[in-house]
């Protein structure tokens, strides 16, 4: 391969990539329901049941840092993560598989402590670690989950069932995750420059956010909620990468397009004040942290006022309007509307003012 042609991936973007992989066609079979492209694939099972089959990978020094996740956290993080994407189906989690790239300096103590967390987010999902597979690395510590989940055919959710009028609704509060980050980072380079052995930072007053970012938990509480009381959205996607972008994602999926107010966008008062204190933009946090993975939905309007009577954790941000698909219009509280690109080759994503 010469340098003429040689094409970075930074160029194509991650949604490039995807969808370059996905034309290669080899999904296409008769029992493949939903193949590359949605938060997980849909296999089908037997009359009564089809599997969902997703999988998420973790690098350590990109996806965490060891100087500050404790690994116990890890290990349960890495299993709500990929478990996530089986709730973003409309579907509960069954099984998970954990693949471990181990280098020498990782103890069995290390170990220990990692499969503890996994045990207690296998505990609160109620499923079973049923297997994996254990390699060496010779520089940084690589984690692979892969979660297998079940549902009845007509339960499964994609992110292609939005229609004009539905509202858009967020589980949680948003931001929290990345604020959590941001405090790690700070208290790090604190850290690194005080010339101290251990990273003992008096974390007390950020304890939301740093769990956030350190322990999140899948909303597979919603899932049961949607059951319970009969409400099927018409379209589903977990935020792990930022509303803004799992919007664009979603109304592209869909066909449609929406109208979103950031008045409306669920932050925490803890979140809020973090943001503060590192004077910085709440939009960044709101619009674009990922890792919160709570659950964006569309409902129609009627299944909006059922499901608020009985499940109390969501809020209405926007709705589908007759717009250009793929195309998210937000206004802010100054009464402004943006409208956002679609993510651009390097995977960032932009607002134009239409004032």
């Amino acid at each position: 391969m010469n340098q003429d042609t040689f094409t970075t991936l930074e160029h194509l973007g991650r949604e490039g990539l995807i969808e370059r992989i996905k034309q290669l066609g080899l999904d296409i079979d008769d029992r493949i329901i939903e193949g590359i492209g949605d938060d997980a694939a849909v296999v089908a099972g037997n009359a009564n049941l089809n599997q969902l089959h997703t999988t998420e990978s973790f690098l350590e020094g990109v996806d965490f840092d060891l100087t500050f996740t404790p690994l116990h956290h890890l290990g349960a993080k890495v299993v709500m993560a990929a478990c996530s994407d089986i709730c973003a189906m409309n579907a509960l989690p069954k099984w998970v598989m954990i693949n471990l790239a181990l280098p020498n300096r990782v103890s069995l103590e290390m170990i220990d402590a990692f499969y503890a967390g996994v045990a207690q987010a296998c505990k609160d999902l109620e499923i079973r670690l049923i297997g994996g597979d254990l390699t060496g690395s010779h520089g940084a510590l690589g984690i692979t989950v892969t979660a297998t989940g079940e549902a009845a055919p007509d339960k499964i959710v994609t992110r292609k069932g939005a229609k004009n009028g539905d509202a858009i609704c967020v589980t949680g509060d948003l931001g929290g995750a990345l604020a959590g980050l941001k405090i790690l980072l700070r208290e790090k380079k604190h850290w690194e420059s005080s010339g101290e052995e251990v990273m003992q930072p008096d974390l007390t007053d950020y304890e939301y956010v740093v769990r956030r970012q350190l322990l999140p938990v899948c909303r597979h509480d919603l899932i049961k909620a949607l059951e319970e009381h009969q409400i099927q959205p018409t379209s589903m996607i977990d935020l792990s990468q930022g509303l803004v972008k799992e919007l664009i994602t979603l109304m592209k999926a869909s066909e449609k397009a929406c109208y979103i107010y950031e008045a409306a966008i669920p932050v925490s008062p803890l979140t809020r004040e973090v943001v503060n204190e590192l004077e910085e933009n709440l939009d960044q946090y709101s619009l674009y942290g990922g890792e919160d993975y709570e659950l964006l939905f569309t409902l129609p309007e009627e299944g909006v006022e059922k499901f608020a009577k009985q499940f109390k954790d969501f809020v209405v941000i926007g709705k589908l309007v007759e717009d250009e698909p793929g195309s998210v219009t937000m206004q802010n509280a100054e009464g402004e509307l943006l409208t956002f690109n679609h993510p651009g080759k390097a995977g960032e994503t932009g607002a134009n003012s239409n004032n």
